[in-house]
């Protein structure tokens, strides 16, 4: 009886990074990229309909922070097994992954051979890392800050700050009294743990947790 192939779809928002991976993977007799795409609204919408074995999910999108995509897309599809692949190197995000339901975090400088591995672990129900990230997770710093849950408001009232609007501007846009929106405020400073908004949005930005177009 012929194995069936594990069944592959790429996110990345970038065409180039989808092409060299197509070609990477299209040696290895075991797997067959089915489809990709290059946003988060591409991939929900895909899985709603498509039996997906590993998505190999970028952190950074247009439209979608990774790790909340990772959450969103184990809620529609529990069986597919997200692997996480980025740039990024914060321990704080590759907990964070974990946490919201990836199956694994694998940064793009890793090999082929490493990938392979890990796309096989994570098919077989492994949580998988390549090697440069073991060793990140394996010496927590404790200088960095959690990736916060925010509220819906809360993320709305901290792109707004990023945009340089004021808390009066920011109750005249939301319909809401000057005071509610320095309680939110607060509010984000605490749960960023910054002194003031030039660190709120520093911090934020770190976390990709903002929109800077």
């Amino acid at each position: 009886m012929e194995n069936k192939k594990i069944n592959i779809v790429i996110v990345d928002d970038h065409p180039i990074v989808i092409e060299g991976l197509k070609m990477m993977l299209a040696n290895q007799l075991a797997f067959t990229v089915s489809e990709s795409f290059t946003s988060g609204k591409e991939i929900t919408s895909f899985i709603r309909n498509h039996k997906v074995d590993i998505i190999l999910l970028d952190i950074t999108l247009p439209d979608a922070n990774g790790t909340e995509l990772c959450r969103e897309i184990k809620k529609i599809s529990p069986a597919t097994s997200v692997i996480m692949f980025s740039n990024r190197s914060e321990r704080s995000i590759i907990m964070q992954s974990i946490q919201n339901g990836a199956s694994g975090y694998i940064l793009k400088n890793t090999s082929i051979d490493e990938l392979v591995v890990c796309i096989q672990g994570a098919h077989s129900g492994n949580i998988v890392f390549c090697n440069e990230t073991k060793e990140i997770i394996s010496k927590p710093s404790h200088n960095e800050v959690p990736i916060p849950r925010l509220t819906k408001r809360e993320k709305q009232i901290l792109q707004m700050v990023a945009d340089g609007k004021t808390s009066i501007i920011i109750a005249d846009e939301l319909f809401l009294s000057p005071l509610t929106v320095e309680t939110h405020r607060k509010n984000l400073l605490q749960k960023f743990q910054a002194k003031n908004s030039t660190e709120l949005i520093s911090r934020a930005a770190q976390q990709n947790m903002i929109d800077s177009n």
